[in-house]
């Protein structure tokens, strides 16, 4: 069973949500298309997003490495910067909530 992204409980889970929560989540990784399949969206779908990305100016090619290139989401975009912070704030959020309950557990417990 997979865990519920709290991201994408928030601001809906669609297939460009999944790959752009998947880009923010390896915000200092580069990818091929290939391992953007692990977003759990279709290779059509993919292919479709990514052109809409780039006009956008929300992923960029960083590198080529034989015949495959590389992508990576673009942090100088503004709205990439509010999605990351919105993104971080959540875990973050969620993380505390957690923190807070195994403290009052252990509490109990003493």
């Amino acid at each position: 069973m997979k865990a519920e992204s709290i991201f994408l409980k928030y601001i809906g889970d669609n297939p460009r949500m999944r790959v752009l929560q998947y880009l923010i989540e390896g915000r200092n990784f580069d990818y091929t298309i290939t391992d953007l399949l692990n977003a759990n969206v279709s290779w059509g779908t993919l292919n479709k997003l990514l052109p809409e990305f780039f006009k956008l100016s929300m992923v960029i090619k960083t590198r080529k490495i034989g015949r495959a290139t590389l992508y990576r989401i673009n942090q100088d975009n503004n709205m990439i910067k509010q999605l990351m912070k919105l993104y971080d704030d959540l875990i973050l959020q969620r993380l505390e909530k957690i923190d807070s309950k195994e403290n009052k557990k252990l509490e109990i417990a003493n």
